[in-house]
């Protein structure tokens, strides 16, 4: 049988791999997954998008954490996010002002493509910009776990790659480490700590995905602008935003 190269542009790791049963672990009951096989590897290399480390049977994680670090989380346009295989999709959003300063976050989520809930608030009347990204997917993993328990597909999209790479990249190797890094403090480790946890826990059945913040997707505006009014009603708990939604209204706010 020849040998074939398989492409996964989206799945639990995204690269190039040299047999199909790595590539299916990466993509089998992976909500959106999307993969190819190709007959050489120098044309897996140009459907990935340039040369890419390969990986067989023994190193299916290698194509992810070889790329440089800007590469390793990749951004979802309004038009792939309105493709993905999800029932629930979970926007999420901090705020600071200044940062340090007030901060809160917002979260919108959307059932079958429309805006069903909104959210906001955690406000820390001395908080950083980060800290808050990290509590809106915070949420937005709580509010995942109870979707899957109802029999939805869920993906969370976020604006914030600190926020992504903490829980789904980087916390493994830090905790594998007794959660110290080399180049000094964790910040937000008890936050991250549990959030790792709750990730880890859903996974498997989860995406959790990047989108660029303010450039008209409309999830991600109505995150910013629950993250903002957050902050201007200073409340400390998680609340819902009172029915029913009216978009414009709540997209000609001021934006963070």
């Amino acid at each position: 049988m020849a040998k074939k190269y398989y492409v996964v542009w989206q799945g639990r790791e995204t690269g190039i791999f040299t047999d199909w049963p790595t590539c299916k672990r990466q993509i089998d009951k992976f909500a959106g997954a999307r993969y190819k096989s190709f007959p050489t590897q120098a044309e897996a290399e140009a459907a990935f998008g340039g040369k890419a480390s390969t990986s067989g049977s023994s190193g299916a994680a290698a194509p992810a954490r070889k790329r440089r670090a800007g590469q390793t989380v990749k951004t979802y346009t309004a038009a792939e996010i309105d493709k993905l295989a999800a029932e629930v999709k979970i926007f999420t959003d901090g705020g600071c002002e200044p940062n340090p300063g007030k901060a809160g976050s917002g979260i919108a989520l959307y059932r079958n493509n429309k805006v069903a809930e909104l959210w906001y608030g955690l406000y820390n009347p001395m908080g950083t910009n980060n800290t808050a990204e990290l509590n809106a997917l915070n949420q937005a993993l709580i509010m995942a776990k109870q979707e899957l328990a109802n029999g939805n597909r869920v993906a969370i999209l976020c604006d914030s790659k600190y926020s992504i790479q903490c829980v789904t990249q980087w916390a493994a190797g830090w905790k594998k480490k007794g959660w110290i890094k080399a180049s000094g403090e964790i910040k937000n480790l008890a936050l991250i700590q549990e959030m790792f946890e709750r990730h880890q826990e859903l996974k498997d059945k989860i995406q959790v995905l990047h989108v660029n913040g303010h450039v008209g997707v409309e999830g991600n505006e109505l995150a910013d602008r629950m993250s903002i009014h957050a902050i201007a009603e200073k409340d400390p708990q998680f609340c819902a935003y009172p029915q029913p939604i009216d978009l414009k209204a709540i997209l000609a706010l001021r934006a963070g």
